[in-house]
C-alpha cells in the first residue's frame, strides 16, 4: 500500500459522522460546533422522546429548547468531496497494478482439445499425455528434444530459412537459427538464449539498483532543499530585523529608504525560493520518470517468455544529477543598505548635536573647496565629522544615489567601513620598484611546514619583502596551460580551446570517471609541476562564487572534503558572498576583497610557496600560503555562480 493510500485512510477517522460512523454524507454543523450528517441528525431528533424534552447535541449533550438553524459545512464538504476522488483514484491504481496478465492455455496440436503435456522442439509441436507416448516409447524419437509446453512456439522459428532459433547474437541483439549464424553471423558473438536473457537480467538488475539510489538521493536532496528554505526564511528574518533597528531611530526622515531597503531582502529571499521551487520540480518531475522506468522493468521481469524479454528494450531516462543550491539573503545590495543606515544615523547623531542655528551652515556648504577645518572652525564643535559636499547634495538626489564621483569630495556621511572603525578606503600610493630578479624569495622560509597567508594589509610586520614585480619579470617564469577535460565536473563548459571553463545550469554529457570531480563545480590544469618556478595568469568574470588554488592529483572527487582548501592536498583563494578567504585544510582566513580581475599565481616548488598577485599596472603580491610539496601541484579552479567564468591568459613577455 502506497503512503498516500495510508494518510487517506488516516484522514478517514477524522471525516467521519459520530452516529452513522461512516463519512460525512452532506455535513451540517449545529451551534456548539459539532458535525453531522444532515439526514442521521434529522433522525435522531424526530424521536417522539427527543422532541419533548427539546434537542441535544448527540456528542456533548449541549440543550437547545428549540430545535435549532442547522448550516451546511461547505468546506468539510469540498474536504470529503476530494477525499473520496482521491481514495477511488488510488483503489484504481492498487487494482490496476495487482493486474496479472492472462496467460492462455496450451493445447495439444494433435488433438486440440487436451492441455498440452510436453512440446517437442524437433516436431516443432506440442503434445498431451495421450499423443506424446510415441516419443517416449518409439526409439525413433529419442533424439528429439523434449521441454515443457511453450506459448511462444511459433515465435522460435526462423521466418527466413524456417528453422528452430537456437542462439541468440549478441552482437546485433537478435536470435538467430543455425543458417542465420553460418550465412550472416558467422563473425558474431553469439549464445544460447537462456545465457543471453541472464546477461540482460543482470544488466536490468544493476540498472534498477542505480535508479533506486537515485531516487533516494534526490528525495533526499529535496528534503535537504525544504530544509534550506526554512533556514531561508530564518535569515531574511534576521537581517529584517537587524534593518528595523537602524531605521527605527531615524524612521519619520527615511521611511520610504527603509521600506527599499526590506524590499531587497524580499526580493533576495523570493530569488532564493523562486530556484529552489524551480529545481524542486526539476528534480521530482526526474524521479516521476526514473519511476516509470522502474515500474517497465519490473514489468519486464515478470514475463515469462524469453522470446519477448529479449527483443523489449528499456532506455533509462536522462537525469540531471541532483545538487541543494547554495542561496542566501548576503547580496552586496542588501549589505550596502546596512552599511547605509549606519553611516546615515551616525551623520544625523553629529548633526544634531551641533546647535540648532548653526545645522543649515552645515548642510549648505556651497560648492566652493570649503575645508572641513573652515567649517569646524566655525561651528566649534570638535565631535562633527568630515562634511564635504554641494549645496544639499545628499537631500536631492535619489534615495541610494551616490555624489558625482568626478567632483572628487567625500561624501556628505561617513563611509561605513570608517563608521565601523575601519579605515577602508586608504590612500593608494605606488610602491617602490623592486629588483629586476625575484631571486630573493617572498616568505619566511623558517616557518614550519603549513599553509599561512604571511601578507596581510592590515598587519605590516607580515609583508613579503617584494611588495610588487613588473609583469616581465614574472613573466620569464611563465607556462601555456590548458584545463584537463577528464576531471572537468558535469556543469563546467570548456570553451576555447581548454582554456576557458564557464558555469553552467545544464549538465554537459561528458562520460564518467574516477577523475571527474562530482560534487562540486572544480576542474585541474593539465599540467603538474614538482621542481621550479612557474608563472600563470587568470581573467576573472566576477569576483563572487569562484576560487583559485592549486592541489594534488590525488585530491577526492566525492564527498564534502572534495572542494578545494577543505583537505590538505589543496589550496585555495575563494571569493564566496563578496568576501575573499584563503582555505586550506578546511581551515580559513578572511581577507581584505581587492576584487581583481586578473590575478596572477606564483609557484615556487623549491621554497614550497603559493603566491597571488593582483595583477594591473604592475603585480601586487596578496597573499602567500608556505607549504613543502609531496606530489606534484596542479592548477585548480572553483566556479559555482551560473554564467561566470575564468580565462587562462597567455603568456607572453
Amino acid at each position: 500500500m502506497s503512503d498516500e493510500m495510508y494518510s487517506l485512510l488516516s484522514l478517514e477517522e477524522e471525516l467521519n459522522c459520530s452516529i452513522c460512523l461512516f463519512v460525512f454524507d452532506n455535513p451540517v454543523t449545529t451551534p456548539c460546533g459539532h458535525n453531522y450528517c444532515q439526514d442521521c441528525l434529522d433522525k435522531t431528533w424526530q424521536d417522539s422522546d427527543q422532541v419533548a424534552l427539546g434537542f441535544n447535541c448527540p456528542q456533548c449533550r449541549t440543550h437547545f429548547s428549540t430545535k435549532p438553524e442547522l448550516k451546511k459545512n461547505t468546506v468539510l464538504s469540498t474536504i470529503v468531496k476530494t477525499f473520496n476522488m482521491r481514495l477511488e483514484g488510488s483503489n484504481d491504481v492498487d487494482v490496476e497494478v495487482k493486474k496479472v496478465p492472462e496467460v492462455a492455455e496450451i493445447t495439444c496440436d494433435v488433438c486440440g482439445k487436451t492441455k498440452a503435456y510436453k512440446t517437442c522442439l524437433t516436431c516443432m509441436a506440442s503434445y498431451c499425455e495421450e499423443h506424446v507416448r510415441p516419443h517416449k516409447e518409439n526409439p525413433i524419437f529419442s533424439t528429439h528434444e523434449m521441454t515443457d509446453p511453450l506459448s511462444d512456439l511459433k515465435e522460435r522459428i526462423c521466418l527466413t530459412h524456417n528453422k528452430m532459433m537456437e542462439f541468440y547474437c549478441s552482437t546485433h541483439s537478435q536470435c538467430i537459427c543455425v543458417v542465420c549464424l553460418q550465412e550472416k553471423h558467422n563473425n558474431c558473438s553469439f549464445c544460447k538464449p537462456e545465457e543471453g536473457r541472464n546477461i540482460q537480467e543482470s544488466e536490468l538488475k544493476k540498472m534498477m539498483y542505480n535508479l533506486d539510489g537515485k531516487i533516494e538521493k534526490t528525495h533526499t536532496v529535496v528534503s535537504q532543499m525544504k530544509e534550506q528554505q526554512f533556514v531561508l526564511k530564518d535569515s531574511a528574518s534576521s537581517r529584517k530585523r537587524i534593518l528595523e533597528s537602524e531605521f527605527q531611530q531615524i524612521r519619520e526622515l527615511i521611511d520610504r529608504s527603509e521600506q527599499e531597503a526590506m524590499k531587497l531582502v524580499d526580493q533576495e529571499q523570493d530569488s532564493g525560493n523562486e530556484k529552489i521551487q524551480s529545481l524542486m520540480k526539476r528534480f521530482t518531475l526526474n524521479v516521476e520518470q526514473m519511476k516509470e522506468t522502474k515500474s517497465q522493468i519490473e514489468s519486464l521481469l515478470g514475463k515469462k517468455e524469453s522470446f519477448m524479454f529479449l527483443q523489449t528494450k528499456v532506455n533509462l531516462p536522462r537525469a540531471a544529477e541532483p545538487y541543494v543550491p547554495r542561496v542566501n539573503v548576503n547580496s552586496r545590495q542588501v549589505r550596502a543598505s546596512e552599511d547605509y543606515t549606519v553611516a546615515l544615523k551616525k551623520f544625523l547623531e553629529y548633526l544634531l548635536k551641533a546647535p540648532a542655528e548653526q545645522r543649515l551652515q552645515l548642510l549648505n556648504a556651497d560648492t566652493r573647496n570649503t575645508s572641513v577645518d573652515d567649517i569646524n572652525k566655525e561651528v566649534r564643535h570638535p565631535t562633527m565629522p568630515d562634511v564635504r559636499g554641494t549645496r544639499g547634495e545628499m537631500f536631492r538626489q535619489p534615495p541610494g544615489h551616490l555624489p558625482n564621483q568626478g567632483a572628487r569630495k567625500k561624501l556628505p556621511f561617513p563611509n561605513p567601513k570608517e563608521v565601523k572603525g575601519e579605515n577602508f578606503y586608504k590612500t593608494k600610493k605606488k610602491p617602490p620598484h623592486p629588483p629586476r630578479e625575484l631571486a630573493a624569495p617572498l616568505m619566511n622560509t623558517n616557518e614550519p611546514p603549513k599553509a599561512l597567508g604571511l601578507y596581510v594589509p592590515h598587519e605590516p610586520k607580515k609583508v613579503p619583502s617584494v611588495v610588487s614585480a613588473t609583469t616581465s619579470d614574472l613573466l620569464k617564469y611563465g607556462v601555456e596551460l590548458t584545463l584537463d577535460p577528464m576531471t572537468a565536473h558535469k556543469c563546467i563548459l570548456l570553451l576555447e580551446n581548454f582554456t576557458k571553463a564557464m558555469a553552467s545550469d545544464e549538465p554537459s554529457p561528458y562520460p564518467d570517471g574516477p577523475e571527474r570531480f562530482a560534487l562540486w563545480n572544480q576542474v585541474l590544469g593539465t599540467r603538474g609541476f614538482s621542481q621550479g618556478r612557474h608563472y600563470w595568469e587568470v581573467n576573472m568574470s566576477s569576483n563572487n562564487f569562484c576560487g583559485l588554488g592549486l592541489a594534488y592529483k590525488s585530491m577526492d572527487r566525492d564527498g564534502p572534503a572534495s572542494r578545494l582548501g577543505r583537505n590538505s592536498q589543496s589550496w585555495c583563494l575563494e571569493w564566496s558572498n563578496f568576501m575573499l578567504s584563503a582555505w586550506h585544510n578546511s581551515s580559513e582566513t578572511v581577507l581584505e576583497n581587492l576584487n581583481p580581475s586578473r590575478v596572477g599565481i606564483l609557484l615556487d616548488c623549491d621554497q614550497g610557496t603559493i603566491t597571488f598577485y593582483n595583477v594591473a599596472d604592475r603585480a601586487y603580491p596578496f597573499y602567500t600560503f608556505i607549504q613543502r610539496f609531496s606530489q606534484p601541484v596542479y592548477p585548480a579552479f572553483w566556479i559555482f555562480s551560473s554564467g561566470s567564468h575564468v580565462t587562462l591568459c597567455k603568456m607572453t613577455n
